[in-house]
């Protein structure tokens, strides 16, 4: 695995269930990695677990390809069985038990929502990067309390890599860039899309924010 501090700035893409539906997943995937995304966060929530393995492994190699990481989402045994990272929120199991099952060099993330509570704790139960959202209006989660810019400022004393998630868009994710995000988590703006040549294209934008 690549070295955790190499890939843990970014553009981090999570994937869609609805917008990837119908053969998108893995060609629109891959052009999020060709356009330079870091982390791609396998987002699954069905309950059919033989595709869900058989999409997580394909998306693993395109991942082992572009020498990015697969995050796979609230799933610890199928994270376990890949030899991948994970992504936690807070209703889906310990960080700590986690890390015992993954080992040292997996990446585990950890929703943290608006408050620097849950990530001041994330830390000490060793996640590897904390996640604070929604930040704008969101469709993935609508219903989520807003963070602020602020909160990502408090949160650089955790000196743990910070993503923000929620509504992001090419118009204002270089302020969240400047407040101290790390990576920027973006579902709509970079899936929702005619296109995979549309999807490396935001992907190119979104990772060039990174080095303005």
């Amino acid at each position: 695995m690549s070295n955790k501090t190499q890939v843990l700035r970014g553009l981090y893409a999570i994937t869609d269930s609805t917008l990837l539906a119908d053969g998108r997943l893995l060609p629109y995937c891959e052009a999020a990695l060709q356009g330079g995304a870091k982390l791609l966060q396998y987002r699954d929530k069905s309950s059919d677990g033989s595709r869900r393995l058989h999409e997580a492994k394909a998306l693993q190699t395109l991942c082992q390809d572009y020498g990015a990481r697969l995050i796979i989402n609230d799933d610890v045994h199928l994270a376990l069985e890949l030899g991948a990272d994970l992504h936690l929120g807070q209703e889906d199991g310990s960080l700590l038990q986690a890390r015992q099952l993954l080992g040292p060099d997996a990446i585990i993330g950890a929703t943290c929502h608006a408050r620097l509570d849950l990530a001041e704790d994330a830390v000490k139960q060793q996640a590897d990067y904390i996640a604070f959202g929604r930040f704008y209006n969101s469709q993935t989660k609508p219903g989520d309390v807003f963070a602020s810019t602020e909160l990502l400022e408090h949160a650089q004393q955790l000196q743990t890599p910070v993503v923000a998630i929620g509504g992001i868009t090419l118009d204002n994710g270089s302020t969240l860039i400047k407040h101290g995000a790390a990576m920027l988590a973006v579902i709509h703006g970079l899936f929702a899309a005619d296109s995979a040549a549309a999807v490396e294209q935001r992907a190119r934008a979104f990772s060039a924010l990174f080095t303005d």
